[in-house]
């Protein structure tokens, strides 16, 4: 069951050329977390219900696409206001495709809401186990990682495109909330976000050599058993291959030490549905950014 979840009346909208969604966000919840864990808020926003104009339209989340920043400010706003939160629990990293987690205390609340500049610099992984503080990050095909510990009461949220996959941001991620707040790595849950399918990322064998690594030592112990990277890449007949980086990710999360019915997977292609989300390969990096969002609501 597709974890990543829109009302389906909404979703027929998105669907309608005509549709207006005025300034109301239109947001990706991961339903199956939202049902068993209260207290905690997590998703995913879509490109539509902001202020924004073309080619930014609407809910640009991001300021380094070249948005007006106010525009960014108020879509921010308007999210953060959505699901609950005060705007300045908004706190997120100046994102550079590495595997730097940052550890996010109360001092760091809204870092990154009011410019670029006060981001946490050279950061693509964000822990905390504060409540109120809403970790939030940027996408437009690259894929967005969710980490939740129900017993130690942290989250996380890493960026992971394909340079940060191969980096072993996922086991970065897994490390520093083990370090950090004592997680056990079979406590932890995880969800993959939406991001490009291989069905529309082609790579040359410059990436393949750095993704081959992960898959070249003995297999995890998950459904697929030594057919994992059978799930994550496939050969075309031009010499590329075809990357499936949800399930690169899915791999290393279960190298990390991540249970496989631990984590949830989406089949969201961002590709694939212009209409919902902003695309770097399909509008020829003209466009704005989606938001993963994760936080410990306070009591």
């Amino acid at each position: 069951m597709e974890p990543f979840v829109l009302n389906k009346e909404l979703l027929e909208r998105t669907e309608n050329p005509n549709s207006d969604f005025g300034s109301d966000p239109l947001l990706l919840y991961v339903e199956p977390w939202r049902q068993q864990f209260e207290m905690l808020t997590v998703g995913f926003t879509t490109r539509h219900g902001g202020v924004g104009n073309s080619p930014y339209a609407t809910l640009n989340c991001a300021y380094h696409v070249g948005d007006d920043p106010e525009v960014v400010l108020n879509n921010r706003r308007l999210v953060t206001e959505k699901i609950g939160f005060a705007a300045e629990a908004w706190t997120c990293g100046e994102q550079v495709h590495g595997k730097h987690v940052a550890v996010i205390t109360a001092e760091d609340r809204s870092r990154g809401l009011l410019d670029r500049h006060s981001a946490l610099q050279d950061t693509d992984g964000l822990v905390t186990n504060v409540p109120g503080v809403l970790l939030t990050s940027f996408y437009a095909d690259c894929v967005p990682l969710y980490f939740y510990d129900p017993v130690q009461q942290a989250v996380g949220l890493a960026h992971a495109g394909w340079k940060g996959t191969v980096a072993g941001i996922a086991v970065s991620m897994v490390e520093t909330m083990e370090r950090e707040y004592g997680s056990r790595r079979q406590d932890i849950r995880a969800a993959i976000g939406p991001s490009i399918g291989d069905c529309c990322y082609e790579v040359d064998e410059a990436v393949m050599q750095h993704v081959r690594v992960w898959f070249e030592d003995s297999p995890v112990n998950d459904k697929y058993e030594d057919s994992a990277s059978k799930q994550a890449y496939r050969p075309v007949n031009n010499g590329k291959t075809m990357l499936n980086l949800k399930e690169c990710n899915r791999h290393i999360m279960m190298k990390a030490g991540i249970m496989p019915d631990h984590i949830e997977c989406t089949t969201w292609c961002t590709s694939c549905h212009p209409e919902l989300f902003f695309s770097y390969r399909k509008e020829n990096g003209i466009t704005g950014r989606m938001a993963s969002w994760i936080g410990l609501e306070e009591r």
